[in-house]
């Protein structure tokens, strides 16, 4: 079971002061991990009590990880707080819907594509200047199931969980030979916030219901031993896959 601890490993986990980030950043810290957290959205101290009381050391950044030279701020701040940075969980994304198709447009695109996609380059791209020199590291994208399939309503959305799947295999393929993993998790339907009025309207929860085998909606615990392993030495010679969390949702 040592291959699981990430005992002395520094992690930094966009958007994990809420939803499923914060969730993997709750087990990266129960498996020994020292958490740094970089979010627009202030941490209202909840994510730090949860973080401190497994033992582990948390730091926040109020930053926008979308501006240009933020990324390599928040990479050289949790190596000068911290003293390396280990793990690189892109968590942090956002999704704009719009029912008509010819009103979806670059307002809806850009800012998409900007966080889900490109800031997750450009923090992989600057952690990959201290993981290569220590030989190690592990990089976790967030993908989701418009990874796999279009985006009704939000082509923006399905683009970039796309590009994330296209980017893991790519620096996968640059990285490895540093000893360097790079894998992504696709999570099904959760039941968090974002899905709160889905699950609220009795016909549209049982339409998704009817569609994962496993009969139930996520829960953020279904995710913690998936972001685990892949941050640990359990997984050092998985690299370059996309791992499905989604109760079979894909399967029917």
């Amino acid at each position: 079971m040592s291959f699981f601890s990430l005992k002395g490993k520094n992690a930094i986990i966009t958007g994990g002061n809420g939803g499923l980030g914060q969730a993997f950043a709750l087990a990266l810290a129960k498996a020994g991990a020292n958490i740094f957290i970089p979010s627009i959205v202030e941490d209202d101290g909840t994510t730090q009590k949860l973080i401190e009381s497994t033992g582990q050391k948390y730091r926040f950044m109020l930053t926008d990880i979308t501006k240009a030279g933020e990324p390599q701020k928040i990479i050289e701040t949790c190596v000068k707080e911290l003293g390396s940075v280990d793990i690189l969980v892109n968590s942090a994304g956002m999704s704009i819907n719009e029912p008509d198709v010819l009103k979806y447009n670059r307002s809806q695109w850009d800012p998409m594509i900007a966080l889900n996609l490109t800031a997750a380059f450009e923090l992989s791209h600057e952690a990959g200047k201290f993981m290569i020199p220590q030989q190690s590291g592990k990089i976790i994208n967030i993908g989701s199931m418009f990874s796999f399939l279009g985006g009704q309503w939000s082509p923006a959305y399905a683009a970039t969980k796309h590009g994330i799947v296209g980017f893991t295999k790519a620096y996968c393929d640059e990285l490895a030979q540093f000893n360097i993993q790079v894998n992504a998790i696709a999570p099904g339907y959760y039941a968090t916030k974002i899905t709160e009025q889905t699950r609220a309207n009795s016909a549209s929860n049982q339409r998704v219901l009817d569609h994962i085998p496993a009969g139930r909606w996520g829960d953020r615990l279904d995710l913690m031993g998936t972001v685990v392993f892949l941050a640990s030495k359990a997984s050092d010679y998985v690299n370059g896959h996309t791992l499905t969390v989604d109760g079979g949702y894909l399967v029917r």
